[in-house]
């Protein structure tokens, strides 16, 4: 079984990711280049990270990305041996599924990332059979390694690395099951962001990206797909104006590498939870803050003056350079000893995080063990790791929260047949942990003193401080 990991589970392709929400990538150097003095960028160096191969890392909406690619298609015939009319169904069922989830929104579909997974591998062996069906797995992993990419400026493939590692560089660490942006220079945490993530079924992707531009008032372009033909005032291939109501991008954009893009436009509702199509989805004054300071820890430091003088008109686009590339970390990682403290986050991506072999690594890798705590405190873990899991072995309560509070629903598959994430976890005297809850967190003796750092100036976008999450020892506290 895989330790704590970073996952390669989407692949979904830039310039066609915006076909479902807008999380587009487009050139940076379409309009007003502005490179403010800084020094030459230093290779981006990727924070430890067990590696991991994901068995089938394609959901159909993923693979309509992918096929949108002309590189990715002609390797499909020529290492896959597609033939075009197989390639022409493969498109046709991605592109009904993206139809499907435009037209009910994808606030109001339900499902898992196991389950958006399960239906991709099931259309994809039904039209071109097991073997090639694994032949385009294989590819599409391989197209992933490389970002999306060029050869000259390839996106880095996650290494082998501690769990929680805490970096000492300057970069942004996102890790995807917390909701959580942080930005660290020269290895201090200076400021953290509540954030949005993919839906399961267009997932924010992991690994080591980096940021090098800035870009104020992006266009947006729609793509060629059938949903675009169901938008009033929209036209495939027509640019969007910056500032339009029709552009979902928001007031900034900050591409981070194929797939994805760090941008506003999101409500504070839609922050810690599910909102975005492979981005890291901010509220506009949160995007508007972390650019400056991203340019700050850059080295090019963008004055109040020129901030204020890019949204004078907010239909003009200005691409900003930073003067060094600051590395993005995409993580994630579902169980966490921070600040003294274990937090346990669900499995928001069924990627099967949450098992005591990989609780067993976190706590290594910190000087703790399981085998070293008290027989109250490995029952209150064990059992919320249980209850944190893909699958339960013990049923949980019923939350008490809404599904608005989590509009793709629990990630947790209710499957009864799927063995036990925990072998045992017995049911302490504690609060319950309900199937809508994010996040549980266990004061551990063991572990004080340790860890990676907290919030730390933590943006809620809400406009005040956010709560600290409350824990007793071996008792879990959960939100």
């Amino acid at each position: 079984m895989n330790l704590i990991r970073h996952t390669s589970l989407s692949l979904v392709i830039a310039v066609s990711i915006v076909a479902v929400a807008g999380c587009a990538v487009e050139p940076a150097s379409n309009t007003n280049s502005v490179t403010p003095a800084g020094s030459p960028s230093p290779p981006a160096s990727a924070s430890p990270a067990d590696k991991v191969s994901v068995a089938i890392p394609v959901t159909l909406p993923v693979l309509d990305a992918l096929l949108s690619d002309d590189a990715f298609k002609s390797n499909l015939k020529s290492k896959v041996d597609l033939t075009d009319d197989q390639i022409a169904q493969l498109r046709k069922v991605a592109a009904d599924e993206v139809a499907k989830l435009r037209e009910t929104t994808a606030e109001g579909t339900s499902g898992t990332a196991e389950q958006s997974r399960q239906r991709a591998v099931e259309s994809i062996r039904g039209i071109i059979g097991e073997q090639k069906a694994d032949a385009l797995f294989d590819l599409a992993r391989e197209y992933w390694a490389k970002g999306g990419e060029n050869k000259e400026n390839p996106a880095e493939a996650p290494v082998k690395a501690a769990p929680n590692a805490v970096p000492k560089d300057t970069r942004v660490v996102v890790n995807i099951p917390a909701y959580r942006m942080d930005v660290f220079q020269n290895g201090s945490l200076v400021k953290s962001y509540k954030i949005g993530i993919g839906y399961p079924d267009f997932p924010l992707p992991t690994g080591l990206r980096k940021a090098e531009t800035i870009i104020f008032n992006p266009t947006w372009t729609p793509p060629d797909e059938p949903w675009v033909a169901k938008m009033k005032n929209v036209n495939v291939g027509e640019k969007v104006a910056a500032g339009s109501k029709l552009n979902p991008l928001g007031p900034i954009k900050i591409p981070i590498g194929s797939p994805s893009l760090i941008h506003g436009g999101k409500s504070p509702a839609k922050l810690g939870t599910f909102a975005s199509h492979g981005c890291v989805g901010l509220t506009s004054p949160q995007v508007q803050d972390f650019s400056k300071l991203l340019a700050q820890v850059a080295g090019s430091e963008i004055s109040d003056a020129a901030f204020k003088s890019y949204f004078a008109d907010k239909t003009k686009t200005k691409v900003v350079k930073l003067g060094q590339t600051v590395p993005v970390e995409l993580r994630y990682e579902t169980i966490v000893v921070e600040d003294g403290k274990l937090h346990i986050y669900r499995d928001v991506y069924d990627q099967d995080t949450n098992t005591e072999e990989n609780l067993r690594a976190v706590l290594e890798a910190h000087g703790a063990s399981l085998d070293d705590f008290t027989e109250a405190e490995r029952t209150q873990v064990l059992f919320t790791l249980n209850a944190m899991s893909r699958n339960p072995k013990i049923a949980v309560a019923a939350s008490k929260s809404t599904p608005a509070s989590s509009p793709r629903g629990s990630a947790v598959a209710d499957t009864a047949e799927k063995k036990p994430v925990v072998a045992e976890a017995k049911k302490p005297a504690a609060k319950p942990i309900g199937k809508n809850q994010k996040e549980v967190v266990i004061e551990l003796a063991a572990l004080k003193g340790k860890g990676y750092p907290s919030a730390v100036n933590f943006d809620t976008g809400a406009g005040k401080p956010a709560p600290k999450p409350k824990s007793t020892a071996a008792v879990a506290s959960a939100r």
